[in-house]
């Protein structure tokens, strides 16, 4: 099994390291600059979110990294290696998974990872195709065409491919794309198995529920440029105004005038949270950097209002992430 795969990190503890990296494509009709002056920081044996709207430069950096596209300027180190000093080590540091399902349809699991592996130099003796089969659940498909795989299978099969040269980095490009529920939550347990091998994961979707549950890290590309990088936990805290709603018992007199004296006379000077009446429901919507949720509830109940139930909406990375690319 390739739980025996011997990764040791770079002294820097940084899987990836991009710094002041452009892209600049020339055409016809002018230039785009698909990438400016992005800087970011991979570390070492996580999984790192890389999310972005569509022609955020995401693409064009996941291709830079793989060699398969020529970088403008900056500089960029995979797993210790320089890519300008030594492009093909930087080559086999990486492996992508692409979100286009390019199989062979008449090739086997089994041929198709041999055939990639040469194509890696790998030789013959030192390849494990059959441990990725394992991994991947594909052994009883080893000798099955690709053409007679299910969707799912193909998509396990892709991440195959991207292992046989046993790189300490993995990209996922939207691997879950357009795949049910069941898949999906498969595919999640084989990315979290082989970050618990040591494989550094990064990630490209747009379920922002999958980069939430996944990714430790995040960085958020708009217009080639890297607008945000932090911890999902931390980008979740600093997310902005939350909403506490209190269903107040029937005939309970909702005036939101009560709670919003309260507040003045329990808290003077504090600025008051926005307060809202909604039939029996009283919405609060309030900055947790600012405001505590136990001061809203000693507010309300201090306003003599009967409360029969209480509900808290946190943002999630979506709230985050519109936020930050909204009209940018």
């Amino acid at each position: 099994m390739l739980d025996a795969l011997n990764i040791t990190p770079p002294d820097h503890g940084a899987a990836v390291t991009v710094s002041h990296l452009d892209k600049i494509y020339h055409g016809r009709n002018g230039t785009k600059h698909a990438l400016r002056d992005v800087s970011l920081r991979i570390p070492a044996g996580s999984i790192f979110g890389l999310l972005g709207p569509n022609g955020a430069g995401k693409s064009t950096l996941i291709n830079i990294l793989a060699g398969t596209v020529i970088k403008s300027g900056g500089v960029v180190d995979v797993w210790g290696t320089d890519l300008d000093r030594n492009p093909r080590q930087v080559r086999s540091n990486i492996g992508v998974v692409p979100q286009e399902l390019n199989i062979d349809a008449f090739f086997t699991p089994r041929e198709t990872l041999d055939m990639q592996a040469g194509m890696f130099g790998v030789p013959i003796h030192e390849r494990r195709s059959d441990d990725i089969l394992e991994l991947i659940g594909l052994t009883d498909k080893a000798n099955a065409y690709a053409r007679t795989l299910s969707g799912g299978m193909r998509r396990r099969l892709l991440v195959g491919k991207a292992m046989v040269h046993q790189p300490p980095i993995l990209v996922l490009d939207e691997p879950t794309a357009g795949v049910d529920v069941m898949l999906r939550q498969r595919l999640w347990n084989m990315i979290k198995m082989l970050n618990a091998q040591g494989v550094t994961i990064v990630l490209t979707t747009h379920y922002l529920e999958e980069a939430e549950a996944l990714c430790e890290e995040i960085a958020i590309l708009n217009h080639g440029q890297v607008i945000t990088q932090a911890r999902t936990k931390d980008l979740l805290s600093g997310a902005g105004t939350r909403q506490m709603s209190f269903m107040l018992a029937a005939g309970a007199a909702g005036d939101v005038g009560k709670v919003q004296a309260e507040w003045a006379r329990l808290y003077p000077g504090a600025t008051a949270p926005d307060m809202t009446l909604d039939g029996r429901q009283l919405h609060v919507r309030y900055d947790p950097q600012m405001v505590m949720a136990g001061t809203i509830m000693t507010a309300v109940s201090a306003a003599g209002l009967t409360v029969e139930d209480i509900r808290t909406n946190a943002p999630d990375l979506e709230d985050v992430f519109l936020a930050l690319t909204r009209d940018k």
